[in-house]
């Protein structure tokens, strides 16, 4: 990984403002034909949280983006398409990364369609730069904003 350059920051910056934007569109959708998250959501956050958040989301973005290059390349092998790869390698990891956040069968349409396919901001940061570093300060900052928001008593 290399050192991201001010560019690229504001791009990571840029994507965290789109993912933002698309949840709250896709979470009005959703309410709307009664798919909503589950209320028993533990949303007892402190300060503390930060630092975890620093390693968590490097964690995070591990579990996306090693099977994305896998599947990526095993799929490039049998198309010799890229584009066909990428496509492809983005959709299983986005749908298999939502599934990890759902604790129903509601949730899981709510975690598909918001945490699973929301990670197109941060897989376009990545095939963008290639630079790991802009998808993970893209999904910190997602994160720190969401925690600092249940921390104030806004969300």
């Amino acid at each position: 990984m290399q050192k991201p350059t001010l560019k690229e920051v504001g791009l990571a910056l840029a994507l965290f403002v789109g993912y933002m934007i698309y949840s709250v569109v896709i979470g009005l959708v959703l309410e709307q034909v009664g798919i909503s998250p589950s209320s028993g959501v533990d949303m007892a956050v402190n300060f503390m949280i930060y630092p975890q958040l620093i390693f968590s989301m490097m964690t995070e973005e591990f579990i996306k983006f090693i099977p994305f290059i896998f599947f990526m390349r095993v799929i490039y092998k049998y198309t010799e398409n890229r584009k066909t790869a990428i496509i492809v390698a983005m959709t299983i990891v986005m749908i298999v990364f939502g599934m990890l956040h759902a604790d129903s069968w509601i949730m899981l349409i709510y975690a598909i369609l918001v945490q699973g396919l929301e990670s197109i901001f941060e897989f376009y940061g990545y095939i963008k730069t290639k630079n790991m570093l802009i998808p993970y300060i893209t999904h910190l900052a997602i994160d720190a904003f969401i925690m600092s928001m249940i921390i104030f008593g806004i969300f």
